[in-house]
């Protein structure tokens, strides 16, 4: 391995074999982040983001969670969603977790979880599946019900204002939720900006919300994964 490499590895998942997409900073270790995927599939946007963390320090893994299949559209993103191997899927999640958490590059006491939409529901899920794990969860209009109370993590989300997908209602509660299980949460709400805003990829795209939640990301991560 040399330091500032970045490549697609395998690990295992479950009786399978995973992949996923390792960016490593240039001095060669930092804290881990788990970064999952919106129902695209593993773009090539989400590598980018897997980069952008390796240059702020982090050792970033974005496991590919529908094993290779892409979508370029709505419709196709959805038959992909409508055909997808769940089983498989929370296997590919928790073997990259494990993978990250045990490669030789990475730091610190837990690693952060960092998912779009789909994979923002996946970050909510596996920081309750694997509390000793994920100390830090950024959310990307996404959400999930689980049990908060299982998990241990602090909670970053970035929302649209008006969400098709994802209605501020549910936001809400799941945000109440949140904090009656006792956990650190902190909700933002972007005005004037639909689903997939963070996304360079798609027509939905806001450069300047993107870098305000960026920022964000970056000051909450650094924070909550922070070590000696």
């Amino acid at each position: 391995m040399e330091k500032g490499s970045d490549r697609m590895v395998t690990f295992e998942a479950g009786d399978r074999t995973g992949s996923g997409y390792l960016a490593i900073p240039e001095r060669g270790h930092g804290r881990g982040v788990l970064v999952l995927h919106a129902w695209w599939g593993l773009k090539p946007f989400f590598k980018t983001v897997c980069d952008r963390l390796a240059a702020q320090g982090f050792v970033a893994l974005a496991p590919d969670l529908y094993q290779g299949r892409t979508a370029a559209t709505i419709e196709e993103a959805q038959a992909l969603l409508e055909q997808r191997d769940f089983e498989l899927m929370q296997a590919t999640a928790t073997g990259a977790l494990a993978y990250l958490r045990g490669h030789r590059t990475t730091r610190g006491a837990a690693a952060g979880a960092l998912g779009f939409s789909m994979g923002g529901s996946w970050a909510i899920f596996l920081a309750s599946l694997a509390p000793e794990d994920i100390a830090a969860a950024v959310i990307f209009y996404g959400s999930e019900s689980v049990n908060f109370s299982a998990a241990r993590a602090a909670y970053l989300g970035h929302y649209a204002e008006e969400d098709e997908w994802e209605p501020l209602d549910g936001i809400r509660q799941m945000e109440a939720d949140m904090r009656d299980a006792g956990r650190d949460v902190t909700i933002h709400v972007y005005p004037d900006v639909k689903h997939w805003f963070f996304e360079a990829d798609r027509p939905e795209y806001n450069r300047e919300v993107a870098e305000v939640a960026w920022r964000r990301t970056l000051d909450f991560l650094n924070q909550q994964l922070a070590y000696d």
